[in-house]
């Protein structure tokens, strides 16, 4: 058994809808898959009846925003099956404002420079919870403003840190963000610690008992850089996860659906802790006078 557990739909920065998704993951012969769009579980309910036409087993999950306050640097959590979703509603509500307000600033920036009309950038995100750097990338694409979504004009007006009209203000703190995927009974997993620099958090936050597992196999992480990873969860006991971080036309590198997986072992290992917390929140739910 092998899973793609980190993948994106139309409703936040993919390309694909959540039937195209699941369609595609049916054709990699995958076995579980996880549509882990940003700061929103919307896809949890129509991807359950699409898994069950397809015969494909999904976990509801969430890639949540976060903000690492001890170094000032961006984080993000993956949280698979969430109990008790509504918890992390509001979380969800307050991060996807605040990226959009960081949009909505860049695309003033960005109609400084580039006469493009004001609806130029919406037309690319409809269905989505948010509004993307991507989306305002295809739009001057598709203004001829450049030929390509990332490259020497993205790097221009969005590389981080310094990027000409790059907008970013602080998400929620990633220890609040981790109590709330706990308190929703989820299962908290760092994702690409390599690509955001990480690496001294994910071993505070181990020794404070705060994540379950660790993203391993993703593209930005080596294969030496992986090996480490594999070593330290080990040592933790934390389970080892992999996705292909798919995000279709707007993937910043190649990568596929089932490109990077997580293995049995460690499916198996994930599926044991979910079993874990559908009983402790049955056992919590107030019993009927």
């Amino acid at each position: 058994m092998i899973g793609d557990l980190h993948c994106h739909t139309t409703l936040s920065d993919g390309s694909l809808g959540i039937e195209e998704v699941i369609a595609q993951a049916k054709r990699m012969e995958l076995d579980v898959l996880a549509i882990t769009d940003h700061d929103t579980l919307s896809s949890s309910d129509r991807a359950q009846i699409l898994a069950d036409r397809y015969g494909i087993k999904i976990i509801p999950a969430v890639e949540l925003s976060a903000w690492d306050k001890k170094r000032n640097m961006k984080v993000h959590i993956l949280c698979y099956a969430p109990q008790k979703p509504d918890r992390l509603q509001g979380l969800c509500l307050k991060s996807c404002s605040i990226r959009t307000e960081c949009a909505k600033d860049m695309i003033n920036k960005v109609m400084e420079r580039y006469p493009i009309p004001q609806d130029a950038v919406r037309m690319y995100t409809k269905g989505s919870k948010s509004i993307y750097k991507q989306h305002i990338m295809r739009a001057l694409v598709n203004y001829g403003y450049a030929t390509e979504l990332y490259g020497k004009v993205n790097d221009m007006l969005f590389k981080y840190p310094d990027g000409e009209c790059l907008v970013t203000r602080e998400y929620p703190d990633v220890n609040f963000v981790l109590d709330l995927i706990h308190s929703s009974k989820g299962i908290a997993v760092m994702a690409h610690p390599y690509m955001f620099d990480n690496i001294e958090l994910l071993h505070e936050l181990t020794a404070e008992c705060k994540l379950d597992g660790v993203e391993v196999y993703h593209h930005s992480a080596s294969k030496e850089q992986q090996d480490e990873l594999i070593a330290f969860a080990q040592e933790h006991d934390l389970i080892c996860t992999g996705g292909s971080d798919f995000h279709g036309l707007y993937n910043e590198v190649p990568t596929h659906i089932g490109q990077m997986t997580t293995d049995a072992e460690n499916i198996d290992k994930l599926f044991k802790l979910i079993h874990q917390n559908m009983l402790k929140a049955k056992a919590a739910k107030p019993k009927p006078e």
